[in-house]
């Protein structure tokens, strides 16, 4: 926090950094939510259905997609994809010496390495955070309208009577603090690598490991802080 308040952002890379993050995980993102939305829509609308709540299919969807399911597994197909990337990166160049390269040209390693990845996940793990949404909703209406019958204006009015401003918020602040999780943790270990190439992947799979705990644990503390007492989404929605 020290260095992005007080020192110069390295621009070029930063951008370098977004691209990996951003347009280069789209893919894999947005197959994984659409294919989320698509089973959990199978569980779930069979059941509703069978209990005469089948207009209710849609806004249970998406409430589980914007409050959990979306922003925990962006966060972890980001971390498979991007933060081993970073692990493995800067491990490489801390013992390839590298590091004390930039040190001897006076460049800090923080500012030029650390920086610019930690700023790519804050800023692009939301936006694929919310194209995941759009796209797990459009994977559950798929099912819902071809396989059970659902009405297409049912679902989608369901998907708005449930969502609130402060569900699509709070999707947007966990994948936030996520990405910077996800991006100090798998650098930070790239930084302490020791022991050559088998060092390299000791820190990699460490990287991923502490950053999965860490997602899920803080998934739990900001959940439990963001929706505390009783829920009146699907009572509202009913």
């Amino acid at each position: 926090m020290l260095h992005l308040l007080t020192r110069k952002i390295n621009r070029r890379n930063t951008l370098d950094q977004m691209a990996a993050v951003g347009p280069e995980s789209l893919l894999i993102a947005l197959l994984t939510a659409g294919f989320v939305g698509m089973v959990f829509t199978v569980q779930v609308a069979r059941e509703f259905i069978n209990l005469g709540a089948g207009n209710v299919v849609g806004g249970v969807l998406a409430l589980s997609l914007t409050r959990e399911l979306g922003p925990v597994l962006t966060a972890v197909i980001v971390t498979g994809r991007v933060g081993s990337a970073f692990a493995a990166e800067i491990g490489t160049m801390q013992v390839t010496e590298q590091i004390d390269a930039l040190l001897m040209l006076r460049t800090d390693p923080i500012d030029y390495l650390v920086i610019p990845r930690v700023i790519a996940c804050c800023l692009m793990l939301p936006i694929l955070t919310i194209l995941s949404l759009v796209t797990g909703i459009a994977g559950g209406l798929l099912i819902a309208t071809t396989m059970y019958g659902v009405s297409q204006t049912v679902f989608l009015e369901s998907v708005r009577s449930f969502l609130t401003l402060w569900d699509i918020c709070s999707a947007i602040i966990k994948a936030f603090v996520f990405g910077g999780l996800i991006a100090v943790i798998g650098t930070s270990w790239g930084l302490t690598t020791t022991g050559g190439a088998k060092g390299v992947g000791q820190s990699t799979t460490t990287a991923v490991v502490t950053s999965l705990l860490a997602i899920f644990i803080l998934n739990f503390v900001m959940t439990w802080m963001m929706f505390q007492g009783t829920g009146s989404s699907v009572l509202k929605g009913l």
